[in-house]
């Protein structure tokens, strides 16, 4: 079952005072969560969307934004917006079911060949956590590891406790860094995009004239390895690969 609006106005992100002279975000976000209530679908939008308009980011908003546009009908959007509060907040219930709840209307499933289980296994260690708490766990136990190293060397304490937590501290501090690093790659410098319309049609080549390899749905995610043109070559999760039109997706 879709979960209902989120009202967490107080985490939405102001980006600059200019732009907290022009819109009043609490506001909006309260009006938008009242047409919401009253099933005004598409007033809720049209603010929330003011609001993404003006520079605001936050899990909340893009949670909201989703569930506008599954109660229209447009599940295409629903997933995207979803998609997009979970890498903000990866561990907020209601994104995740609400999220799993519209990917079982999707059209198109692809079986094939799975991505190397190792990307898998990092994926699924990073994903609960955010970008910023992996970089300040990783920023922490470097200064900790320091304060050791110092006390090691300058201090002589040579004892086998300082020894053997140095070790370990080194041992976390490169596993923590590799894994930030890891995430950091995967959620902002790979680009990813998901399909929003109710088909679109994968080709061999950037050409209609080229050979069809299959026609995909809304929910669909995939990498985006190049961009050309009206077209991008992209790689999805069962590591199939083609061409699909920019105007087909949306760039997660």
């Amino acid at each position: 079952m879709l979960k209902i609006f989120s009202s967490g106005i107080v985490i939405l992100l102001l980006l600059s005072a200019a732009q907290a002279a022009e819109i009043n975000a609490d506001s909006l976000f309260i009006q938008a969560n009242d047409h919401f209530d009253n099933r005004e679908y598409d007033l809720a939008l049209k603010d929330n969307l003011k609001l993404v308009k003006a520079g605001f980011q936050s899990s909340s908003l893009f949670y909201n934004i989703g569930n506008c546009y599954f109660k229209q009908g447009e599940l295409g959007y629903a997933i995207l917006y979803y998609l997009r509060a979970r890498r903000l907040n990866p561990n907020d219930d209601d994104i995740n079911a609400n999220l799993a709840f519209a990917r079982q209307f999707m059209p198109t499933r692809l079986e094939g060949v799975k991505i190397n289980p190792i990307t898998t296994f990092f994926d699924m260690v990073v994903t609960p956590f955010t970008m910023n708490l992996m970089f300040w766990t990783a920023s922490i136990l470097f200064i900790i590891f320091i304060l050791y190293l110092v006390g090691y060397v300058y201090f002589q304490y040579r004892g086998l406790y300082v020894k053997l937590t140095i070790y370990g501290l080194l041992i976390l501090v490169l596993a923590t860094s590799g894994l930030a690093g890891y995430k950091y790659r995967r959620e902002y410098m790979t680009r990813e995009g998901v399909i929003v319309t109710a088909e679109a049609k994968v080709y061999s080549a950037p050409s209609e004239n080229s050979d069809l390899e299959f026609t995909g749905g809304y929910g669909l995610t995939f990498e985006i390895k190049k961009s050309l043109e009206d077209y991008y070559l992209v790689i999805f999760e069962n590591k199939r690969k083609g061409w699909i039109k920019k105007e087909y997706i949306e760039i997660i």
